[in-house]
């Protein structure tokens, strides 16, 4: 499994940005794509997660609201649309895989990874 992250950059807070992953290798019908990011001097953290077949999406009480996890089936891409961004969502943004339904949520259930794409949100 090979997963490819773009889409990071620099925004004013308030502002929007959209992330992209783009999965191959395998069938992704079994898996959920998830997004994470890691702030400087922090673990990493969940942020989104989606199943691959279904749609079914999970959020971090940080980003609700504010962060739409979706993915395009044909593109075999899962996108991170980020709005009304905050300095404190500043961080390296990575996606990540796994089959294990009952690790969405944490970053040790996932067992591939894809490269980070850095996202800063000046105040």
């Amino acid at each position: 499994v090979q997963l490819q992250a773009f889409g990071g950059g620099l925004v004013q807070a308030g502002g929007s940005l959209r992330l992209s992953c783009v999965a191959s290798g395998r069938p992704f019908s079994s898996y959920i794509l998830g997004w994470f990011r890691q702030a400087p001097g922090k673990e990493r953290e969940f942020v989104a997660a989606i199943a691959w077949t279904g749609g079914r999406t999970y959020y971090a009480d940080s980003v609700k609201g504010r962060f739409t996890i979706s993915r395009d089936n044909a593109k075999n891409t899962v996108y991170l649309q980020m709005n009304s961004l905050k300095p404190e969502d500043t961080a390296v943004y990575s996606c990540a895989a796994t089959l294990n339904y009952g690790s969405r949520l944490d970053r040790l259930g996932y067992d591939y990874w894809g490269q980070g794409t850095l996202v800063t949100v000046s105040s």
